[in-house]
C-alpha cells in the first residue's frame, strides 16, 4: 500500500510540478534570446527575411507618383508580428501534463522504450504547426526536453527510493 501511495505521489509531482519548471526554462530561453544581438553585424539584412510568411504583411515604405499622377506604394520586407497568444501550439499545457504522466509511468513501469512513443506521437501531432513557425518549433523543443527531463528525474528518484 505504501508503494502505491509513492507511485501516485510521483506521478502527481511529475505531472503537476513539471509545468512551473518548464515555464521557468522557457522564460530563461526567451531572456537569453533577447539579451544580445540576434544576428551578426556582417548581415544586418538577415532580420528582414526571418519569419517571412509567419504573420508577415508587406509594408509600404514610400509612395511614388506615376506619369499619370497616381500614387503607387512601394513595398518592402515583411513586418514581423508575434502570433496572438494562444494561437500557436494550443493545448500545450494539457499535452505536457499527459506527456509527463506517460514518461514517469514508463520509468516507474521499467518500460523506457515507451518514451520514444510519447516523443513520436507528440512530434507527429504538432508537425504541421512546427513546420510553419520556426519560433514555435524552438519553444516546442525546449519545452518538451525540459518537461521530459523533469519527469525522468522525478520518476528515477522515486524508483530508486522504492527499490
Amino acid at each position: 500500500m505504501t508503494d502505491f501511495i509513492w507511485i501516485v505521489l510521483t506521478l502527481l509531482a511529475a505531472a503537476a510540478l513539471g509545468w512551473p519548471v518548464t515555464a521557468v526554462v522557457l522564460r530563461l530561453a526567451r531572456a537569453v534570446e533577447s539579451s544580445g544581438p540576434p544576428f551578426s553585424e556582417a548581415d544586418p539584412a538577415a532580420d528582414q527575411n526571418l519569419d517571412a510568411g509567419f504573420g508577415a504583411e508587406p509594408r509600404a515604405v514610400t509612395d511614388t507618383a506615376g506619369p499619370d499622377g497616381t500614387v503607387t506604394p512601394v513595398r518592402a520586407g515583411p513586418i514581423r508580428r508575434a502570433p496572438a497568444p494562444g494561437s500557436v501550439l494550443r493545448g500545450g499545457l494539457m499535452i505536457g501534463v499527459l506527456e509527463r504522466l506517460a514518461v514517469a509511468g514508463a520509468i516507474l513501469g521499467s518500460e523506457p522504450v515507451a518514451i520514444a512513443y510519447v516523443v513520436a506521437i507528440k512530434g507527429l501531432g504538432r508537425y504541421a504547426e512546427l513546420k510553419e513557425t520556426p519560433v514555435a518549433a524552438e519553444r516546442f523543443i525546449i519545452g518538451t526536453l525540459t518537461s521530459m527531463l523533469w519527469a525522468v528525474a522525478v520518476a528515477t528518484a522515486a524508483r530508486a527510493f522504492l527499490l
